[in-house]
């Protein structure tokens, strides 16, 4: 896909998403951080309802640190992957003490060499915390930017590499939430909307491909 069809993929999605915005409820960097780790396999949603219970015990990295993990466990188990998760929410929020005077770092080397932060987690909390520039590729990203054709590539490494290629670094931000809130409400992973997409009449690449198919199955039987 050219940058030109690019750009109106982005502003069919914005007319369609206005709004579009992050669904994790936090207040400030290491909210950010807590709840993006929490979001792994996770809906927002349920993530939401475990830190609203979470949070006003433990606010900052000092509370958190000053946990075990399996202290931890039961108050975030609804979450899914609970003991990797209060491992490294543990461990993360020691490691921002000692080594950061417990302030959540603000550059993507420092984040990813806190425990349980790779490059998506590290991406989300640049851009919701601190402003940053950033397109991280999650499981939504990384779908509907493939079926779309906005990306090919085959790891969410590289497909944020091309997502930054193709789009200007000023929507980079909005895009990925505009590609999150496609992917949730249009683009699903099973069955996808496709008769409510706009992008449907022409701009989607696999549409295009699944729509041809009837056809080139009846021109070869002809």
């Amino acid at each position: 896909m050219d940058a030109a069809r690019a750009a109106e993929v982005m502003r069919r999605l914005e007319e369609l998403y206005p709004q579009a915005r992050p669904e994790l409820n936090f207040s400030n960097p290491f909210e950010t951080l807590v709840a993006t780790i929490l979001s792994a396999q996770c809906t927002d949603r349920r993530v939401n309802q475990v830190t609203a219970r979470l949070f006003p015990l433990y606010p900052d990295a000092f509370a958190m640190a000053k946990l075990e993990p399996e202290q931890l466990e039961p108050l975030i188990r609804e979450c899914g992957l609970y003991h990797n998760k209060a491992k490294n929410i543990v461990a993360a929020s020691r490691a921002i003490v000692e080594k950061y005077a417990g302030q959540v770092p603000s550059t993507r080397e420092e984040l990813m060499k806190l425990p349980g932060v790779g490059q998506k987690t590290a991406g989300v909390v640049l851009l919701a915390a601190f402003g940053d520039a950033q397109i991280p590729v999650d499981t939504h990203v990384f779908r509907v930017s493939r079926r779309i054709g906005l990306a090919d590539a085959t790891t969410p490494e590289r497909v944020e590499k091309q997502l930054r290629e193709i789009l200007p670094r000023d929507i980079w931000s909005f895009a990925h939430h505009l590609l999150i809130w496609h992917g949730r409400r249009v683009c699903a992973a099973r069955k996808p909307a496709c008769e409510s997409c706009p992008l449907a009449d022409g701009l989607c690449e696999k549409h295009m491909e699944t729509a041809a198919k009837p056809q080139d199955a009846a021109r070869d039987a002809g």
